[in-house]
């Protein structure tokens, strides 16, 4: 009887151990910004038509590995978009990616919607977008 009276406290205390410690997973997506300054776009813009673009993508690993980027883009408000580019991240990728974009507008007026996106391997998305009024 006595052993069964010390093992219920130490029985509570596991369980409590182990709830306490089995933290709710935040799903917090990775860190994704657009370089800014000299060639960079990194917001929406006024453009002309064959403009050469360049957005520069920095992005960084906040809980869970990155494992893919993706480029795509929409015409003149389209509700649906076409991949650009598309790569799987590997090696020290999956902790900090730096990559610079480079495109150019097509040759008619009307308006890019141009979509970054970084996935981490939760399924976590960070995305960043511009607009480009082509004139």
């Amino acid at each position: 009887m006595k052993l069964l009276r010390s093992i219920r406290p130490l029985t509570l205390l596991v369980a409590l151990t182990v709830t306490l410690s089995c933290e709710k997973d935040k799903h917090i997506p990775p860190n994704l910004q657009l370089k800014t300054g000299g060639v960079y776009t990194a917001s929406d813009a006024t453009v002309a038509k064959n403009q050469t673009i360049q957005v520069g993508i920095l992005a960084d690993k906040v809980e869970d590995d990155m494992i893919s980027y993706n480029v795509s883009y929409a015409y003149d408000n389209a509700s649906t978009t076409t991949t650009s580019q598309n790569f799987s991240l590997t090696g020290s990728e999956q902790q900090h990616y730096d990559k610079d974009v480079t495109f150019s507008t097509r040759n008619a007026a009307g308006t890019e919607k141009w979509t970054f996106t970084i996935t981490d391997k939760d399924g976590n998305i960070a995305q960043k977008q511009i607009v480009l009024t082509v004139q």
